[in-house]
């Protein structure tokens, strides 16, 4: 059976969820809110790009969450996407994921406060960051310095799925080198990108996992606009050798891409941010608060012994 038709397969347990954290990176231009509304078929988000000329270019790295509630099949799903204008725009970018790398750790460091709180709530309100979607440019070359070095520096931290953006920019043979290059350097660097792998999985999810990273990054495109194809309208792009259907999976990966995060891994995301992001930064939160009080008990002592 082939890896793509893995991906059409549900796992039992990946139903959707009350919350959903979602992180949008790449720099300016990549169409990352075009995408984001395309998976959700709803406009969620507006641009962040600049369309005229007076308009300054923003001179540090913002983060701007939103809120919506999305429905699918009878089910809502509480969505929070993070979104990060003026990443990667400068001439130097030296530093400048810095704030994200704090926000994301920000949101374990909350939920450990209230979860260590003597009287805490039954059900404690989780901001956690659940994936980050990395917008990667379809240069069709290799991953940019930048790239390597957010994607290893976020991957410590969060669920990072990388994606190609406007991939259509592509042929279909430039697209899989490309494709190949950049999950050789992911392995080369090791950056280690969602999905994971561990004993609960049974062989079903693990065939579909590795399926998953057979095909990552996932390229894709995204379009809020009907195109008509064949007298019927599909979301998609049009130029003058023809239309991009988003939907089409000879076109790109886009269906995959959806079905992933909205289906077969959201509760996995989930999961995975609890069971191993989150409890690698408590872990080593608790280890330095234990030795923070340790030397303390030391420094009091000393003077009495003295």
């Amino acid at each position: 059976m082939s890896s793509q038709s893995h991906l059409r397969k549900r796992v039992p347990r990946a139903q959707l969820t009350p919350l959903f954290y979602l992180y949008s990176l790449g720099q300016t231009g990549l169409g990352k809110s075009t995408l984001i509304n395309t998976i959700f078929a709803s406009h969620l988000i507006d641009t962040k790009g600049r369309f005229e000329p007076d308009e300054p270019v923003r001179s540090t790295t913002e983060i701007q969450a939103v809120s919506h509630i999305v429905q699918e099949n009878n089910v809502k799903l509480r969505l929070n996407i993070v979104d990060t204008p003026g990443y990667g725009d400068l001439v130097n970018n030296e530093n400048c994921w810095d704030p994200i790398i704090k926000y994301i750790k920000d949101q374990h460091s909350a939920y450990l406060r209230k979860e260590l709180t003597a009287m805490r709530d039954k059900y404690i309100v989780d901001t956690r960051i659940h994936c980050c979607l990395y917008f990667i440019a379809p240069t069709g070359h290799s991953l940019k310095a930048i790239d390597i070095t957010v994607m290893k520096k976020l991957s410590e931290v969060v669920n990072v799925v990388p994606v190609i953006a406007k991939s259509d920019s592509l042929t279909l043979d430039e697209r899989e080198l490309f494709k190949q290059r950049i999950r050789a350097e992911l392995a080369h660097h090791n950056i280690r990108a969602y999905p994971f792998d561990n004993e609960e999985n049974d062989a079903e999810e693990t065939q579909l996992n590795q399926a998953i990273r057979n095909m990552i990054p996932f390229a894709v495109v995204g379009s809020e606009r009907n195109v008509i194809v064949d007298g019927k309208p599909v979301r998609g792009r049009k130029n003058r050798w023809g239309v991009i259907n988003v939907e089409n999976e000879q076109h790109c990966e886009f269906n995959y891409l959806r079905n992933f995060l909205t289906r077969t891994h959201l509760q996995d995301l989930i999961e995975t941010t609890a069971q191993i992001h989150y409890e690698a930064f408590r872990s080593k939160q608790l280890l330095a608060l234990k030795e923070s009080s340790a030397s303390k008990q030391q420094h009091q002592v000393a003077p009495n012994g003295a």
